[in-house]
C-alpha cells in the first residue's frame, strides 16, 4: 500500500486526481528497455493532466516498492518543476551544467537511492516483475526547497502542499540468464 500525502489544514478535501501518461508505455505495461539501465539509461517522456488551477509546482518521485529493501528503492527525485508543465520530456539532463529544457527552468533533482541527483533506470534482481511507481504531486505553493533532497526530505517538505497527486505504473523484469 502506497501513503497517500495529506493536503494541507486549511484545505482539508483529498488532492484531486491526476492524470499521469507516457508516449512511451501505458499504466501496466512493461516499460521499454531503453528507459532502464540496460539499455539508455535516459527518463521516460512524461505528461500530466488534472491539475488544480492553484497549482504553483509539481513534484516527481520514481520508486520501487518491490525492491528487496526496507524502503522502497528510489529512481529518480525532480521537484520545482514549474506550475506551468504538463510534463517532462525524454531524457531530462542529469548533469547539473546543462540547463533544463524549455518550460523547467528551476526544476532540481533531488537523491535517487544510489545518492546521485539524476535519473537511474530500472535493474532489478533477476526474477520477478517490478512495479515502477511515477508519482506527480501538485503542490500549492513555491516551496523553497535545496537542491538535493532525497525521497523523505521531499515528500516530508511537501507535507501539507498537496492539491493533487496520479501516478503511473510500468513494470520491469529482467530474465534469469538462461543455463547453459
Amino acid at each position: 500500500a502506497r501513503a497517500l500525502v495529506l493536503c494541507g489544514a486549511a484545505s482539508q478535501a483529498s488532492p484531486a486526481m491526476l492524470t499521469v501518461t507516457s508516449t512511451a508505455f501505458k499504466n501496466g505495461d512493461a516499460l521499454p528497455i531503453e528507459y532502464t539501465a540496460d539499455g539508455r539509461n535516459v527518463s521516460p517522456p512524461l505528461a500530466w493532466s488534472g491539475a488544480p488551477a492553484s497549482t504553483r509546482e509539481f513534484a516527481l518521485i520514481l520508486d520501487d516498492p518491490d525492491a528487496p529493501t526496507p524502503l522502497p528503492f528510489v529512481h529518480w527525485v525532480i521537484y520545482k518543476i514549474p506550475g506551468t508543465a504538463k510534463g517532462l520530456p525524454e531524457n531530462v539532463p542529469i548533469d547539473p551544467g546543462i540547463a533544463m529544457p524549455a518550460g523547467l527552468a528551476g526544476a532540481v533533482q533531488g537523491l535517487n537511492g544510489f545518492k546521485r541527483a539524476m535519473y537511474r533506470g530500472p535493474a532489478p534482481p533477476a526474477g520477478k516483475p517490478h512495479g515502477y511507481h511515477f508519482v506527480v504531486y501538485a503542490l500549492d505553493a513555491a516551496l523553497d526547497l535545496r537542491p538535493y533532497l532525497t525521497r523523505a526530505e521531499l515528500l516530508e517538505a511537501i507535507k501539507g502542499h498537496v492539491i493533487g497527486q496520479g501516478e503511473l505504473v510500468p513494470v520491469y523484469e529482467r530474465k534469469a540468464p538462461a543455463k547453459p
